[in-house]
């Protein structure tokens, strides 16, 4: 059976009619994932698509509200970005809201007739805003923002003239226009980001926006998504044929096939393959959770010999996400066939816990944007695929498939483990991927992990995790030099994994943690701690 793929996945999603959408148009602005979850975390639905969709895409989502990201170009020059050919006829005639923000105010403004220009003073980081008496966006319970409060700016450009019908609704402490808007024809534009924590406000001025302005209802929650998705697989499924799951351990996975084994019971097959690439002990862990606690109809399958053997010389990280992602397919497909023989068919379907920051992720988008790297879950398909893909959780972030995993009674315990890489140590292993590697890596990681939770900070960081790296080193143990390997230490703090920063540890707790991994560890003799913040950093290495 062949997967129907769009070129872009982001316009591939279904789309949820049972709730309002805000669509967020995206100009290539770092922190537009961080506008769709402050919309979604009001209990909005928001989607987000390439500035450069057309006008037909964005009616068939029917947007109660539209949002227009920031950007790193400048509407003055002859390749930035425009808004989509008959977009604002579309608004007129639909009436719904518009908020500009940053370089969607400026295309705003360049677009309704005013004018936009370099900026004689450049504004970055925490600038201080204040708010006109007359500002609709900007009063709270029939008061404005008249008193100075801090936001955060990025932008080298300003708006210098303003559109017919406009007004300032904001100034920032050099004179400039921060918030603009036409009350009439329901359009707003900041020139600051209040989707970022350091702009205070920055959540009320969206509620506003949203709920206020544009009369939209906070209906979105993980209640709701369950009871429609288990309709939609359902659906999907029929009420006789079969679907094949590969387990790999994970939040996401253990989510989708707890919620389609709830829709469709034990027509669900489900195959937790062993890779080799896993955590330490992560096989029998991981088998006694599906079938002692989710009572989930799973096998084991021990592949790892073969995996390590396709990755065997492999170093480029891009590679090794296809070739894992290519022979999670053949694994399938051979379990499939181990299925057929019970039920005299193939399985038609197969489940995969893509999440939306993968699509997001993975997608080329528009030529304002870059590909960051693929994800095995979306970029690793063949294009002759034997079986139809169910993605329950592709609409969702991180931090809502552990909320729809506590409405599915998955334990409170394996939700909160840290994100773990669909390649799994793969891509913790900078260059070749060797049995002596994975061993090194994996001792040490546990030790990291257990040392993290004796000292009761696991709950407080987003991911942790060792990486190996390709590279030895001087050392000195007992009483002779040693030349051995490196092993670096990652922890980040997260809301969402789309912005992160590095967890600040004690340093006597990384100084034993180091000592701890030094003398258990046969073959490392150092030990370093990333404090990269993403961005500009990733927060895996590969």
């Amino acid at each position: 059976m062949t997967v129907k793929k769009t070129s872009n996945p982001l316009l591939n999603l279904v789309h949820p009619s049972a709730h309002a959408t805000v669509l967020i148009l995206d100009y290539g602005s770092q922190y537009t994932q961080l506008i769709a979850r402050r919309v979604r975390e009001l209990g909005v639905f928001s989607r987000i698509l390439p500035g450069s969709v057309s006008l037909q895409e964005i009616q068939k989502h029917a947007p109660k509200a539209v949002i227009l990201s920031g950007g790193p170009s400048s509407v003055y020059d002859e390749n930035a970005p425009r808004l989509p050919a008959g977009f604002l006829d579309y608004q007129r005639q639909e009436r719904f809201p518009i908020l500009g923000i940053c370089y969607g105010m400026q295309l705003l403004a360049t677009s309704l007739g005013g004018e936009v220009s370099r900026a004689d003073v450049r504004e970055y980081g925490r600038m201080e805003v204040t708010a006109t008496a007359e500002s609709e966006l900007l009063s709270f319970e029939g008061h404005a923002l008249t008193a100075p409060f801090t936001v955060w700016m990025s932008h080298g450009d300003e708006t210098q003239k303003l559109p017919p019908g406009f007004k300032k609704s904001a100034v920032s402490a050099s004179g400039s226009f921060a918030a603009i808007e036409n009350t009439h024809d329901k359009i707003y534009a900041l020139q600051f980001h209040p989707e970022v924590t350091h702009t205070e406000n920055g959540q009320k001025i969206l509620r506003k926006f949203l709920t206020t302005i544009a009369g939209i209802a906070s209906d979105w929650n993980m209640n709701s998504v369950l009871e429609e998705q288990l309709v939609q697989i359902r659906n999907q499924v029929g009420p006789d044929r079969h679907v094949i799951c590969g387990l790999s351990g994970g939040v996401d996975s253990t989510v989708a096939a707890t919620l389609v084994h709830r829709a469709i019971g034990d027509r669900l097959h489900c195959f937790f393959v062993d890779h080799g690439l896993l955590r330490y002990e992560e096989q029998k862990r991981v088998m006694q959770l599906f079938r002692d606690q989710l009572h989930l109809p799973v096998q084991c399958l021990d592949h790892s010999q073969r995996y390590l053997e396709k990755l065997r010389g492999v170093t480029d990280p891009e590679k090794k996400r296809k070739i894992i992602g290519a022979e999670f397919i053949l694994s399938f497909e051979e379990a499939a066939e181990q299925v057929s023989k019970d039920i005299g068919h193939l399985p038609e379907f197969l489940v995969q816990g893509t999440l939306y920051p993968d699509v997001i992720e993975s997608s080329p988008g528009h030529k304002h944007s870059v590909t960051i790297k693929s994800h095995h879950n979306v970029g690793g398909l063949p294009e002759n695929l034997r079986f139809e893909l169910i993605e329950p959780l592709r609409e969702l972030f991180k931090d809502e498939v552990r909320a729809l995993g506590k409405h599915l009674k998955v334990p409170e315990d394996f939700l909160s483990r840290h994100p773990f890489p669909g390649p799994g140590l793969a891509v913790r292993v900078l260059g070749e991927v060797t049995p002596e590697a994975l061993k090194i890596l994996q001792h040490a990681d546990e030790i990291f992990i257990q040392e993290i939770r004796r000292a009761g900070l696991y709950n407080q960081i987003w991911q942790a995790f060792a990486v190996f790296l390709p590279i030895r080193t001087v050392g000195v143990q007992g009483d002779g030099r040693t030349h051995d390997h490196v092993v670096a230490l990652r922890a980040v703090t997260s809301s969402d994994g789309m912005t992160a920063d590095w967890f600040h540890f004690d340093t006597r707790f990384l100084a034993q943690v180091s000592a701890k991994i030094c003398n258990e560890v046969r073959g490392v003799s150092r030990v370093v701690y990333d404090i990269s913040s993403k961005p500009p950093a990733t927060i895996e290495w590969e």
